[in-house]
């Protein structure tokens, strides 16, 4: 998972610089496709990346060009839509050659972090499969595999925790009294443990929220009921998550709705 980390800066870092360069040279490709990162837009900037080449071209050439790059190609209208904005364009048209190197550096060295990822996920998908207990918190809704290999990656055999909370403790998750000799100042989360699991314990929880219907149940309950603060909430909820897949570890058995204690709907 230390790994994934790195190759993640790593794809997010040369995503960002083609967003960079969009917006120098062809900033209308926006118009066209809305995630430039996508197949469709990747496979433009690496067939024909410049409104210059574009201007020039036939839409029918495009879509042919795009067949060669995917299996599910746009259209011919997004193709004549490309050309017309292409021949209005306000991108500059200066060092032309330079910032078409510079592109296929970028989409190379995107296209060598997203193959990396691709390895990497599959080979915590296969380490989670040799786990005892990852098929019963894989059942919990909302639960990724990348959560659960960030979570176990950091606590090595959950099952070998006392209590949820000893995970929090390990996360630095864990209240404490901010005070010195002399004054005592409020209570606040510790700090003291691992950085990276307390960073998927919350995403993980996060993840929860959205997706899982008792979780999200909870939560609502606690804003709009206990009137709490929405972090407030959240971190209560990443001490409930924490003690449930400690307990579920332990005894290996199946995540149970009913366990969670769901509330009564806020319609009732």
């Amino acid at each position: 998972m230390s790994n994934r980390d790195a190759i993640v800066k790593r794809h997010v870092s040369a995503a960002n610089q083609i967003h960079r360069w969009i917006d120098i040279i062809f900033p209308e490709l926006r118009q066209v496709f809305k995630d430039v990162t996508c197949k469709g837009a990747i496979a433009t900037l690496r067939l024909f990346p410049t409104p210059k080449e574009l201007r020039s071209m036939e839409a029918i050439n495009i879509v042919t060009g795009w067949r060669t790059e995917m299996k599910r190609q746009p259209g011919i209208k997004k193709a004549e839509a490309l050309i017309k904005l292409a021949k209005n364009s306000v991108g500059t048209d200066k060092a032309h050659d330079a910032y078409k190197l510079h592109l296929k550096q970028l989409l190379e060295e995107f296209d060598l972090a997203t193959s990396q990822l691709e390895i990497v996920d599959k080979e915590v998908s296969e380490a989670l499969g040799s786990i005892t207990f990852t098929e019963k918190l894989l059942s919990i809704k909302g639960l990724t595999i990348v959560m659960l290999g960030g979570i176990l990656g950091e606590t090595g055999d959950l099952s070998q925790f006392a209590h949820g909370n000893s995970l929090l403790r390990h996360a630095g998750l864990h209240l404490v009294e901010a005070s010195s000799g002399k004054w005592k100042g409020q209570i606040v989360i510790s700090k003291r443990g691992r950085s990276r699991l307390r960073r998927f314990l919350y995403l993980a929880t996060m993840c929860l929220v959205m997706n899982n219907p008792e979780f999200r149940e909870i939560h609502a309950h606690n804003v709009k009921v206990k009137k709490m603060k929405k972090m407030k909430s959240i971190m209560k909820l990443i001490g409930k998550f924490a003690r449930m897949i400690v307990g579920i570890a332990r005894r290996n058995e199946p995540y149970c709705a009913e366990k969670v204690h769901p509330l009564v709907p806020l319609a009732a």
